[in-house]
């Protein structure tokens, strides 16, 4: 007997508390759907469900079974709509928050194209720098980039992030090559001072370890862009992301510094509630980004600055 129509049997059963409206509802005979609940109970060895004569009741082993078949079926439900021409399509509104300045590169101009396969979606997006509370403040999804705090919230890899500590080259000329991370505090290090990101600090590998700096620095800044600005400018060393520096690098306006201390990279995270069903306008939304920000030609496409 089919394994998945056992637990379609098992779930409409037990969602409709009758064999009889369970078996209407699918226009066979309610013995047809208690020979698919004893097969399941059989092949499982524990029993699922307690059938009198009135009601039909979940035992303890039935109820834990029930939400992971829930959540199968839905899982197997949307896998499908996805590929299926004419199937069930996403719609509703999505409310996404994501990082500033990685936001206006790399999650607004790709808004456009997921409207236009999902025209019955609408969307809000959030850009700040703060650490948005997604479950608290309303937001289907966040996309946040570098190490994630531990939480109840459910992450997606989407990518690798690396990070480089930078300097334009009038500065370095002018400060001399740091050779070792312990030299950031004889250098101007120019820091983000948002409490929503780089709190651990600058991470290199010394000797094998994962080390973490903060280096004192007159200037910081809360906004990723002025850093960013200020380093162009020559006033000190910065610890930026490589898709924010890549084109500076490429140009010969930065030169970065400290690589043979480079930390393995980082993350580019899709985040979301913990949800049994997760919404397919949501679902469709992580997978779009997956497959943007999975591929090497998107991360080497020119763009323009934030």
């Amino acid at each position: 007997m089919d394994r998945l129509k056992q637990i379609e049997t098992f779930a409409a059963v037990a969602t409709k508390g009758s064999l009889t409206a369970a078996a209407a509802a699918e226009g066979v005979a309610p013995a047809v759907m208690g020979r698919r609940i004893d097969a399941l109970e059989a092949r499982l060895g524990v029993k699922l469900l307690v059938r009198t004569t009135r009601r039909i009741s979940l035992t303890h082993e039935g109820s834990a079974f029930l939400e992971d078949c829930q959540r199968l079926l839905a899982d197997f439900a949307n896998a499908e709509a996805s590929v299926s021409a004419g199937g069930i399509k996403a719609s509703g509104h999505l409310r996404i928050t994501a990082p500033a300045g990685f936001g206006r590169r790399h999650v607004a101009p790709l808004v456009p194209e997921f409207l236009a396969r999902h025209p019955e979606v609408s969307l809000s997006l959030n850009l700040s720098d703060r650490v948005v509370d997604i479950v608290n403040e309303g937001f289907d999804c966040a996309v946040r980039v570098g190490d994630l705090p531990d939480s109840s919230l459910v992450s997606m890899r989407l990518a690798d992030n690396r990070r480089l500590c930078v300097a334009a080259p009038a500065y370095l000329k002018r400060a001399g090559l740091p050779k070792h991370p312990g030299d950031l505090n004889r250098h101007a290090c120019l820091m983000l001072s948002s409490d929503a990101s780089q709190t651990r600090g600058w991470a290199f590998e010394v000797d094998g370890q994962l080390t973490h700096a903060r280096p004192a620095g007159r200037l910081d800044c809360s906004d990723g862009q002025v850093l960013h600005d200020w380093c162009l400018a020559g006033l000190g060393l910065a610890w930026r992301s490589i898709w924010e520096v890549q084109a500076d690098l490429e140009a010969g306006r930065l030169q970065s510094v400290l690589d043979e201390f480079a930390a393995p990279p980082n993350g580019i995270f899709a985040v979301f509630a913990q949800r049994k069903h997760l919404p397919l306008r949501v679902r469709l939304w992580i997978d779009f980004l997956k497959l943007h920000y999975g591929s090497p030609a998107y991360w080497s496409a020119p763009r323009a600055a934030a």
